[in-house]
C-alpha cells in the first residue's frame, strides 16, 4: 500500500492567526508562530513536519485561503 507524505506552505503575509488550520488538523503538524507578520499577526506554521499526511484538512477550513497543502507519493 502506498503511503503519503505531505507539507503545508503558509502565506505568513495573509495569514491573520485564527488558529482555524491548527484546530482542524488531525495529526498536530500546525502550530502557531511565536513571530508576527507585517501586520502584526502571529501566523500558522508547521511544527510537526514528519506527521504530515497531505489530507488537506486545513486548508478546507482556512477563510482566507492561505494554505497550499502538497500531497507526495511515496513507496
Amino acid at each position: 500500500m502506498a503511503k503519503f507524505k505531505g507539507t503545508v506552505v503558509v502565506n505568513v503575509e495573509r495569514c491573520k492567526g485564527c488558529e482555524l488550520c491548527v484546530a482542524a488538523c488531525p495529526s498536530g503538524v500546525l502550530g502557531m508562530s511565536h513571530h508576527a507578520n507585517t501586520k502584526g499577526y502571529n501566523y500558522a506554521q508547521m511544527i510537526n513536519e514528519d506527521a504530515c499526511i497531505g489530507c488537506a484538512a486545513c486548508g478546507y477550513v482556512c477563510p482566507d485561503g492561505c494554505l497550499t497543502i502538497y500531497k507526495q507519493k511515496y513507496e
